[in-house]
């Protein structure tokens, strides 16, 4: 007997759809049946004419915690993940302190138990302290994060041979190095160069020629060294073109998000503030070689850099647009923009699945549990209804930046449930469970 079956439903996966009932015992996936095959549950879901995915992995997110709480904390960020079908997040370490130490990394951990809706794995980033590194290693996150530029010095490798040293160092460990690319130089020469501190000063500062070269000198060095890496959002047509043409160097991957799957600069006008982060939003030419990679599959994952201020934050009023705290809340989001570009026909529901699910579980070392419905992944499971709409609201927001920038956006699909290693967590839009998230390790 199963503990639940959700029945009626097409199960989608990164390698496409079927129409069948999905079987679950003890938190896993236990059987893919033939629709209407005789079997038994304690309970049954009955999802006919939705769409089943599997719960989606969100790679690149600041919970903020410790340290940061007035923006979000684990149990706020988790809660809007949960609600939004990210049943797995993926936390980067810039906290405060940055989680730069194993007993830093142990203690974050440690924090989150028992408060955390969904499941989470943690980052740690690289110093130039390389003694540091046996002690992460032992705690197996799911990556370690190396940054270029606009970082703490401590922890910022601003050349190519700052980067290639570190990846020679670790590229016989069995981990996976995120890389953000961008280029200190640029970064500073725009600043002596332009002083304005408008907008378009901000602009300079992070162009697409620093993303390009952050990107190649990237490649270049894993290429060199035998490393893993995975780059972080690239969102120009400069850094698309740059991807393109050096990815098959080596073993790397790329994402974007999906706020700059939408919004240009000239967005910044109306929307300022809160749509400010970094890299900046670029214009329509660069959103649409986005798009046009998204579609033809040279875009490995999509992960929402998740990063809310409080709103305190936001309203306050700044000597430079620079200085204005970067980031924009997407946890809650992510799906429903993801059904978005579905419904326009820019990727498939197949495709949704490949970059918000499958490829993330598998390249931060989650494959095997995680992304797919498949008997003996864990029970993470979405039930989708496109013959609904819905609409994404401020109101509803539970991370607490309290907006999103996709406010008043109707979106043709809505999710009716979520699904948590087989326990329902979320039910129209209201979650039903206690907080029973685990805290997930690298498995391989």
């Amino acid at each position: 007997m199963f503990d639940t079956i959700i029945s009626g439903a097409t199960v989608v996966n990164a390698d496409g759809e079927a129409r069948a009932d999905v079987g679950i015992k003890d938190g896993r996936v236990a059987a893919i049946l033939t629709l209407g095959d005789a079997a038994e549950a304690r309970t049954v879901v009955d999802a006919t004419s939705c769409h089943l995915l599997p719960g989606l992995v969100d790679a690149h997110v600041h919970l903020r915690e410790p340290g940061l709480t007035q923006k979000e904390d684990f149990d706020s960020g988790t809660r809007a993940a949960a609600l939004g079908g990210v049943t797995s997040v993926l936390d980067m370490p810039t906290d405060d302190p940055w989680t730069a130490t194993s007993e830093q990394l142990a203690e974050k951990m440690a924090m989150a138990k028992g408060r955390i809706h969904v499941d989470v794995g943690f980052q740690a980033v690289l110093s130039q302290d390389l003694s540091l590194l046996e002690g992460l290693l032992a705690l197996r996150p799911v990556s370690l994060e190396l940054f270029t530029a606009d970082v703490p010095e401590v922890f910022r490798f601003d050349t190519i041979d700052a980067v290639a040293g570190m990846l020679k160092r670790l590229a016989g460990c069995d981990t996976l190095i995120g890389i953000s690319p961008g280029d200190q130089s640029i970064l500073e020469g725009s600043g002596l160069r332009n002083r304005a501190g408008d907008i378009a000063a901000f602009l300079a500062s992070r162009p697409p020629l620093a993303e390009a070269g952050g990107v190649a000198r990237a490649i270049l060095a894993a290429a060199g060294t035998g490393a893993r890496i995975h780059v972080r959002q690239v969102n120009s047509a400069l850094g698309v073109s740059t991807w393109r043409r050096l990815r098959d160097m080596a073993d790397v991957t790329v994402e974007t998000t999906p706020q700059n799957l939408f919004f240009t600069a000239e967005d910044y006008t109306t929307a300022g503030a809160n749509l400010k982060g970094s890299p900046p939003l670029r214009d329509a030419r660069d959103v649409e070689a986005l798009r046009l990679a998204l579609s033809e599959g040279l875009i490995d994952i999509v992960a929402t850099d998740h990063a809310p201020h409080s709103p305190a934050e936001k309203a306050a009023t700044y000597a430079a647009f620079a200085d204005i705290p970067g980031g924009t809340p997407g946890l809650q989001t992510l799906l429903p923009t993801m059904l978005k570009l579905v419904a326009e026909g820019v990727i498939a529901l197949s495709d949704l699945v490949r970059m918000c699910a499958r490829n993330p579980a598998e390249r931060f070392g989650l494959g095997g549990s995680k992304g797919v419905i498949a008997p003996g992944y864990d029970a993470d499971i979405l039930v989708v209804d496109r013959r609904r709409t819905s609409v994404i609201t401020d109101a509803e927001q539970a991370s607490r930046a309290a907006y999103t920038p996709f406010d008043g956006w109707s979106i043709p699909a809505r999710l009716t449930h979520v699904f948590l290693r087989g326990e329902e967590i979320v039910r129209d839009g209201a979650i039903t469970a206690e907080a029973h998230g685990a805290v997930v390790a690298r498995r391989a």
